[in-house]
Protein backbone atom coordinates (compact mmCIF):
# COMPACT_ATOMS: atom_id res chain seq x y z
CA UNK A 1 0.00 0.00 0.00
CA UNK A 2 1.53 3.51 -0.72
CA UNK A 3 0.47 6.74 -0.07
CA UNK A 4 2.39 9.16 -2.06
CA UNK A 5 1.60 12.09 -4.13
CA UNK A 6 1.20 11.29 -8.00
CA UNK A 7 -0.11 12.21 -11.32
CA UNK A 8 -3.29 11.69 -12.54
CA UNK A 9 -2.09 8.79 -15.21
CA UNK A 10 0.00 7.45 -12.52
CA UNK A 11 -3.09 7.17 -10.20
CA UNK A 12 -4.93 5.29 -13.47
CA UNK A 13 -1.93 3.07 -13.59
CA UNK A 14 -2.32 2.19 -9.66
CA UNK A 15 -5.80 1.57 -9.84
CA UNK A 16 -5.25 -1.09 -12.43
CA UNK A 17 -2.66 -2.40 -10.74
CA UNK A 18 -4.80 -2.35 -7.77
CA UNK A 19 -7.79 -3.97 -9.57
CA UNK A 20 -5.69 -6.92 -10.91
CA UNK A 21 -4.31 -7.62 -7.84
CA UNK A 22 -8.08 -8.13 -6.20
CA UNK A 23 -9.52 -9.42 -8.92
CA UNK A 24 -7.95 -12.00 -11.54
CA UNK A 25 -10.42 -12.07 -14.04
CA UNK A 26 -9.44 -8.09 -14.54
CA UNK A 27 -7.41 -8.42 -17.58
CA UNK A 28 -6.04 -5.47 -20.27
CA UNK A 29 -5.77 -5.19 -23.52
CA UNK A 30 -5.05 -2.93 -26.10
CA UNK A 31 -2.42 -1.14 -29.06
CA UNK A 32 0.76 -1.08 -27.46
CA UNK A 33 0.10 -1.54 -23.53
CA UNK A 34 1.96 -4.60 -22.69
CA UNK A 35 6.32 -4.02 -23.73
CA UNK A 36 5.35 -0.17 -24.48
CA UNK A 37 3.27 0.64 -21.37
CA UNK A 38 0.77 2.51 -23.94
CA UNK A 39 1.50 5.93 -25.59
CA UNK A 40 1.11 7.50 -22.78
CA UNK A 41 2.84 4.88 -20.58
CA UNK A 42 -0.92 4.69 -18.37
CA UNK A 43 -0.02 0.70 -18.31
CA UNK A 44 4.03 1.24 -17.89
CA UNK A 45 5.35 -1.84 -15.65
CA UNK A 46 1.92 -3.65 -15.71
CA UNK A 47 2.80 -6.62 -18.39
CA UNK A 48 5.91 -7.08 -16.44
CA UNK A 49 4.27 -7.56 -13.01
CA UNK A 50 1.11 -9.46 -14.17
CA UNK A 51 2.02 -11.12 -17.50
CA UNK A 52 1.41 -11.09 -21.05
CA UNK A 53 -1.86 -13.42 -20.59
CA UNK A 54 -3.63 -10.60 -18.76
CA UNK A 55 -1.95 -7.24 -20.63
CA UNK A 56 -2.35 -7.66 -24.10
CA UNK A 57 -1.23 -6.22 -27.06
CA UNK A 58 -3.60 -5.93 -30.15
CA UNK A 59 -3.08 -5.02 -33.23
CA UNK A 60 -4.16 -1.70 -34.33
CA UNK A 61 -7.79 -2.62 -34.78
CA UNK A 62 -10.06 -0.58 -32.99
CA UNK A 63 -13.46 -2.54 -34.00
CA UNK A 64 -11.66 -5.64 -32.52
CA UNK A 65 -10.86 -4.37 -29.44
CA UNK A 66 -13.94 -3.44 -28.85
CA UNK A 67 -15.74 -6.97 -29.85
CA UNK A 68 -13.21 -8.60 -27.73
CA UNK A 69 -13.60 -6.54 -24.60
CA UNK A 70 -17.67 -7.82 -25.05
CA UNK A 71 -17.23 -11.28 -25.69
CA UNK A 72 -14.47 -11.45 -22.70
CA UNK A 73 -16.77 -9.13 -20.20
CA UNK A 74 -20.05 -11.66 -21.68
CA UNK A 75 -18.02 -14.75 -20.53
CA UNK A 76 -16.88 -13.70 -16.52
CA UNK A 77 -13.79 -11.75 -17.45
CA UNK A 78 -13.77 -8.14 -16.92
CA UNK A 79 -12.10 -6.45 -19.28
CA UNK A 80 -10.47 -3.11 -19.55
CA UNK A 81 -9.30 -1.98 -23.27
CA UNK A 82 -7.94 0.90 -23.91
CA UNK A 83 -8.19 3.31 -27.42
CA UNK A 84 -5.09 5.05 -28.25
CA UNK A 85 -6.94 8.58 -28.52
CA UNK A 86 -10.96 9.28 -28.29
CA UNK A 87 -10.40 10.43 -31.96
CA UNK A 88 -10.00 6.58 -33.03
CA UNK A 89 -13.50 5.61 -31.02
CA UNK A 90 -15.70 5.74 -34.25
CA UNK A 91 -14.63 1.74 -35.28
CA UNK A 92 -15.18 0.81 -31.81
CA UNK A 93 -19.48 2.46 -31.84
CA UNK A 94 -20.97 -0.58 -33.58
CA UNK A 95 -20.09 -3.08 -30.10
CA UNK A 96 -20.71 -0.29 -27.80
CA UNK A 97 -24.13 0.75 -29.17
CA UNK A 98 -25.20 -1.75 -31.00
CA UNK A 99 -23.89 -4.83 -28.47
CA UNK A 100 -22.13 -3.71 -25.05
CA UNK A 101 -24.86 -1.14 -24.05
CA UNK A 102 -27.84 -3.43 -24.53
CA UNK A 103 -26.53 -7.01 -23.64
CA UNK A 104 -28.74 -6.93 -20.46
CA UNK A 105 -31.91 -5.81 -22.00
CA UNK A 106 -30.87 -8.25 -24.81
CA UNK A 107 -30.43 -11.21 -22.76
CA UNK A 108 -33.36 -10.05 -19.88
CA UNK A 109 -30.05 -10.16 -17.28
CA UNK A 110 -29.30 -13.23 -18.18
CA UNK A 111 -25.59 -11.25 -19.25
CA UNK A 112 -23.85 -8.37 -18.31
CA UNK A 113 -20.75 -6.12 -19.76
CA UNK A 114 -18.44 -5.38 -17.26
CA UNK A 115 -16.24 -4.16 -19.45
CA UNK A 116 -14.47 -0.62 -19.10
CA UNK A 117 -13.06 1.59 -22.44
CA UNK A 118 -10.11 3.83 -21.64
CA UNK A 119 -9.50 6.59 -23.65
CA UNK A 120 -7.48 9.88 -23.69
CA UNK A 121 -9.54 12.47 -24.74
CA UNK A 122 -9.52 16.27 -25.25
CA UNK A 123 -6.96 18.98 -26.64
CA UNK A 124 -3.99 20.83 -25.41
CA UNK A 125 -1.07 18.79 -25.86
CA UNK A 126 -0.72 19.91 -29.86
CA UNK A 127 -1.57 16.62 -31.47
CA UNK A 128 -1.99 16.19 -34.98
CA UNK A 129 -5.60 16.00 -35.80
CA UNK A 130 -7.99 13.12 -34.65
CA UNK A 131 -6.20 13.37 -31.32
CA UNK A 132 -7.97 16.05 -29.72
CA UNK A 133 -11.37 14.95 -29.94
CA UNK A 134 -14.26 15.70 -27.33
CA UNK A 135 -17.33 14.25 -28.51
CA UNK A 136 -18.21 12.45 -25.20
CA UNK A 137 -21.96 13.79 -25.83
CA UNK A 138 -21.94 11.20 -28.43
CA UNK A 139 -21.27 8.43 -25.88
CA UNK A 140 -23.52 10.20 -22.56
CA UNK A 141 -26.40 9.70 -25.12
CA UNK A 142 -27.18 5.89 -25.44
CA UNK A 143 -28.68 4.46 -23.15
CA UNK A 144 -26.85 1.49 -21.16
CA UNK A 145 -23.25 3.13 -21.49
CA UNK A 146 -21.74 4.63 -18.05
CA UNK A 147 -19.80 7.65 -19.49
CA UNK A 148 -17.08 8.84 -16.77
CA UNK A 149 -14.60 11.38 -16.68
CA UNK A 150 -12.06 12.39 -14.03
CA UNK A 151 -10.40 15.24 -13.30
CA UNK A 152 -7.89 14.80 -10.37
CA UNK A 153 -5.92 11.75 -9.51
CA UNK A 154 -8.01 10.63 -6.51
CA UNK A 155 -11.06 11.15 -8.72
CA UNK A 156 -9.00 8.70 -11.37
CA UNK A 157 -8.20 6.50 -9.05
CA UNK A 158 -11.50 5.50 -7.13
CA UNK A 159 -13.90 6.50 -10.27
CA UNK A 160 -11.54 3.65 -12.13
CA UNK A 161 -11.93 1.35 -9.19
CA UNK A 162 -15.61 1.50 -9.66
CA UNK A 163 -15.65 1.33 -13.48
CA UNK A 164 -13.70 -2.05 -13.60
CA UNK A 165 -16.18 -3.35 -10.37
CA UNK A 166 -19.34 -2.40 -12.09
CA UNK A 167 -21.18 -4.89 -13.81
CA UNK A 168 -22.53 -2.25 -16.37
CA UNK A 169 -19.63 -1.13 -19.52
CA UNK A 170 -18.38 1.60 -18.72
CA UNK A 171 -16.36 4.37 -21.25
CA UNK A 172 -13.64 5.83 -19.16
CA UNK A 173 -12.93 9.08 -20.84
CA UNK A 174 -8.74 10.40 -19.48
CA UNK A 175 -8.71 14.42 -20.25
CA UNK A 176 -4.78 13.80 -21.29
CA UNK A 177 -4.17 17.47 -21.00
CA UNK A 178 -3.88 17.07 -17.13
CA UNK A 179 -2.44 13.72 -17.30
CA UNK A 180 0.74 15.22 -15.48
CA UNK A 181 -0.62 18.25 -14.25
CA UNK A 182 -0.45 17.87 -10.73
CA UNK A 183 -0.05 15.44 -8.04
CA UNK A 184 -1.70 14.40 -5.17
CA UNK A 185 -1.51 11.93 -2.03
CA UNK A 186 -3.17 8.80 -3.08
CA UNK A 187 -3.53 6.41 -0.61
CA UNK A 188 -3.54 2.79 -2.58
CA UNK A 189 -6.52 1.28 0.06
CA UNK A 190 -8.57 0.05 -3.24
CA UNK A 191 -11.84 2.11 -2.38
CA UNK A 192 -14.09 2.95 -4.85
CA UNK A 193 -16.18 6.49 -5.72
CA UNK A 194 -19.52 6.42 -6.61
CA UNK A 195 -20.38 6.12 -10.56
CA UNK A 196 -23.70 8.45 -10.21
CA UNK A 197 -22.61 11.04 -8.16
CA UNK A 198 -21.27 14.75 -8.71
CA UNK A 199 -18.40 16.20 -6.99
CA UNK A 200 -18.61 20.16 -4.80
CA UNK A 201 -15.25 20.72 -4.85
CA UNK A 202 -15.81 24.56 -3.34
CA UNK A 203 -18.73 26.19 -1.91
CA UNK A 204 -20.27 29.06 -2.75
CA UNK A 205 -23.35 31.38 -2.48
CA UNK A 206 -23.51 33.25 -5.93
CA UNK A 207 -23.32 31.74 -8.79
CA UNK A 208 -22.80 27.69 -10.06
CA UNK A 209 -19.69 26.94 -12.19
CA UNK A 210 -20.07 23.15 -13.86
CA UNK A 211 -17.81 22.08 -15.61
CA UNK A 212 -15.88 18.07 -16.00
CA UNK A 213 -12.36 16.93 -16.99
CA UNK A 214 -9.30 19.53 -18.00
CA UNK A 215 -11.76 22.44 -17.97
CA UNK A 216 -12.42 21.76 -14.05
CA UNK A 217 -8.43 23.08 -13.79
CA UNK A 218 -9.77 26.54 -15.32
CA UNK A 219 -13.23 26.74 -13.53
CA UNK A 220 -11.60 26.23 -10.13
CA UNK A 221 -9.05 29.11 -11.47
CA UNK A 222 -11.81 31.62 -12.47
CA UNK A 223 -13.49 30.98 -9.02
CA UNK A 224 -10.28 32.27 -7.11
CA UNK A 225 -10.22 35.01 -8.98
CA UNK A 226 -13.30 35.85 -8.80
CA UNK A 227 -13.49 35.69 -5.09
CA UNK A 228 -10.88 38.31 -5.33
CA UNK A 229 -13.88 40.52 -6.63
CA UNK A 230 -16.31 39.45 -4.43
CA UNK A 231 -18.23 37.19 -6.37
CA UNK A 232 -18.70 33.90 -4.58
CA UNK A 233 -18.04 30.42 -6.99
CA UNK A 234 -19.43 26.89 -5.93
CA UNK A 235 -17.57 24.81 -8.22
CA UNK A 236 -19.05 21.28 -9.41
CA UNK A 237 -17.39 18.52 -10.89
CA UNK A 238 -20.41 16.67 -12.98
CA UNK A 239 -17.56 13.39 -13.28
CA UNK A 240 -19.74 11.15 -14.31
CA UNK A 241 -21.95 12.21 -17.51
CA UNK A 242 -24.09 9.34 -18.08
CA UNK A 243 -25.88 8.50 -15.58
CA UNK A 244 -25.59 12.55 -14.47
CA UNK A 245 -26.49 13.66 -10.59
CA UNK A 246 -29.13 16.41 -11.92
CA UNK A 247 -29.97 16.09 -7.96
CA UNK A 248 -26.62 17.88 -7.03
CA UNK A 249 -26.90 20.31 -9.61
CA UNK A 250 -30.43 21.48 -9.11
CA UNK A 251 -29.52 22.05 -5.52
CA UNK A 252 -26.76 24.14 -6.38
CA UNK A 253 -28.17 26.27 -8.63
CA UNK A 254 -31.51 25.89 -6.57
CA UNK A 255 -29.19 27.93 -4.24
CA UNK A 256 -27.64 30.55 -6.10
CA UNK A 257 -29.66 30.89 -8.72
CA UNK A 258 -27.26 31.54 -11.46
CA UNK A 259 -25.11 29.07 -13.27
CA UNK A 260 -22.03 28.77 -15.91
CA UNK A 261 -21.41 25.57 -17.50
CA UNK A 262 -18.03 24.95 -18.89
CA UNK A 263 -16.90 22.50 -21.51
CA UNK A 264 -14.35 22.06 -24.42
CA UNK A 265 -16.49 20.58 -26.69
CA UNK A 266 -18.08 22.44 -29.82
CA UNK A 267 -21.63 24.29 -28.53
CA UNK A 268 -24.17 23.19 -30.77
CA UNK A 269 -25.31 19.57 -28.98
CA UNK A 270 -22.98 19.97 -26.08
CA UNK A 271 -23.47 18.35 -22.79
CA UNK A 272 -24.04 21.48 -21.22
CA UNK A 273 -27.28 22.51 -23.26
CA UNK A 274 -28.31 19.13 -21.75
CA UNK A 275 -27.74 20.74 -17.93
CA UNK A 276 -28.99 23.68 -19.19
CA UNK A 277 -32.68 22.40 -20.47
CA UNK A 278 -32.72 20.44 -16.89
CA UNK A 279 -32.34 23.31 -15.13
CA UNK A 280 -34.45 25.69 -16.56
CA UNK A 281 -37.02 22.70 -16.98
CA UNK A 282 -36.97 21.70 -13.38
CA UNK A 283 -36.11 25.20 -11.49
CA UNK A 284 -36.65 28.11 -13.63
CA UNK A 285 -38.42 30.13 -10.92
CA UNK A 286 -35.42 30.03 -8.87
CA UNK A 287 -32.80 31.19 -11.61
CA UNK A 288 -32.24 34.48 -11.61
CA UNK A 289 -30.27 34.41 -14.68
CA UNK A 290 -30.11 32.25 -18.01
CA UNK A 291 -28.02 29.46 -17.25
CA UNK A 292 -25.02 30.27 -19.40
CA UNK A 293 -22.51 28.02 -21.09
CA UNK A 294 -18.71 28.80 -22.14
CA UNK A 295 -17.60 26.30 -24.66
CA UNK A 296 -15.15 25.21 -27.60
CA UNK A 297 -16.55 26.17 -31.05
CA UNK A 298 -18.33 24.68 -33.55
CA UNK A 299 -15.72 23.78 -36.12
CA UNK A 300 -12.98 20.78 -35.99
CA UNK A 301 -10.70 21.34 -33.69
CA UNK A 302 -7.77 23.09 -35.04
CA UNK A 303 -4.29 22.42 -35.46
CA UNK A 304 -1.66 23.06 -32.69
CA UNK A 305 -0.88 26.28 -33.65
CA UNK A 306 -4.39 27.62 -33.03
CA UNK A 307 -5.45 24.76 -30.52
CA UNK A 308 -5.49 27.48 -27.55
CA UNK A 309 -7.98 29.42 -29.37
CA UNK A 310 -10.25 26.99 -29.70
CA UNK A 311 -10.24 26.14 -25.92
CA UNK A 312 -12.32 27.99 -23.42
CA UNK A 313 -9.64 29.31 -20.99
CA UNK A 314 -10.31 31.19 -17.28
CA UNK A 315 -10.63 34.85 -18.70
CA UNK A 316 -13.41 33.41 -20.82
CA UNK A 317 -15.13 31.96 -17.62
CA UNK A 318 -14.69 35.20 -15.46
CA UNK A 319 -15.91 37.36 -18.14
CA UNK A 320 -19.61 35.27 -18.58
CA UNK A 321 -19.93 35.05 -15.04
CA UNK A 322 -19.50 38.72 -14.45
CA UNK A 323 -21.90 38.94 -17.48
CA UNK A 324 -24.52 36.55 -16.04
CA UNK A 325 -24.13 38.16 -12.29
CA UNK A 326 -24.67 41.62 -14.12
CA UNK A 327 -28.34 40.26 -15.87
CA UNK A 328 -30.99 42.10 -15.13
CA UNK A 329 -33.94 40.71 -17.05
Amino acid sequence: MSNDAITLLEAINLAMARAMEDDPDVVLLGEDIGTNGGVFRATAGLKDRFGERRVIDTPLAETMIAGLAVGMATQGIRPVAEIQFMGFIFPAFEHLVAHAARMRHRTRSRLSCPMVLRAPFGGGIHAPEHHSESTEALLAHIPGLRVVVPSSPARAYGLLLAAIRSDDPVIFLEPKRIYRASKTLIEDNGEALPLDSCFTLREGTDITLISWGAMVSETLAAADALAEEGISCEVIDVACLNPMDHATLLASVSKTGRCVIVHEAPHHGGLGAEIAATLSEQILTRLQAPPRRVTGHDTVMPYYRNEMLYLPDTDDIIIAVRETMEYAG
